[in-house]
């Protein structure tokens, strides 16, 4: 029976696999890094390289990695398509006064794509009810409007 004798290199690359199986589940790209930069050391490993090199060699194959790697992941994978999501797709928008805005009172209410929000006015001005107004930001839970 042949004796297997197991060296460094096989605990850096099974490093590696742990690193980018833990990778899977996280999306950071910080785990993957560390397990290319376990790949390359265990290759200088394997080669011959004193420990000093194999260091070398992992600390570049993390840095270039994460640097390049996650940026290009960022860039094309993770793109934003420049659509407006949540409360900033109502910017802009036209909404119906449902209840009078009156900042004396602390009253006021709009209705748009038949959701009712509580409104205040970018002037402190009274805007009666049935009015049209244009949505110009959010705070919090509720929107800025402005006369139409």
């Amino acid at each position: 029976m042949e004796h297997f004798n197991i060296e460094v290199w096989h605990y850096l690359v099974a490093g590696a696999f742990v690193a980018l199986i833990i990778e899977i589940f996280t999306i950071s790209f910080v785990a993957g890094s560390v397990g290319v930069g376990l790949l390359l050391a265990a290759l200088a490993n394997y080669l011959g390289f004193a420990i000093q090199w194999q260091i070398v060699w992992f600390a570049v194959g993390v840095g270039v990695t994460f640097f390049t790697i996650r940026a290009i992941m960022e860039k094309f994978v993770f793109k934003k398509n420049g659509v407006k999501t949540n409360q900033d797709a109502l910017i802009g928008k036209t909404a119906r006064v449902s209840e009078e805005i009156d900042p004396a009172r602390g009253s006021g209410r709009v209705k748009i794509d038949g959701d009712d929000w509580k409104a205040e006015t970018e002037n402190d001005e009274i805007i009666g009810f049935g009015q049209l107004v244009e949505i110009t930001d959010v705070r919090s839970i509720i929107l800025i409007v402005k006369s139409k």
